[in-house]
């Protein structure tokens, strides 16, 4: 999970907190194009998650 209070905080699925430098925005986009370059994601399926935010 990655929420804005202000500062940017990604939750792992085990609890662990990370606070980051990067915006909400940057690290859905990170967690994207990382996706894709393992082959987890497509584009296809990019392009409808964009249409739905």
């Amino acid at each position: 999970m990655v929420e804005a209070f202000p500062d940017t905080t990604i939750t792992l699925t085990n609890g662990r907190k990370y606070v980051v430098r990067e915006s909400e925005d940057e690290v859905s986009k990170l967690i994207q194009e990382f996706y894709q370059s393992v082959g987890l994601l497509g584009g296809r399926v990019l392009e409808e998650q964009n249409h739905e935010e």
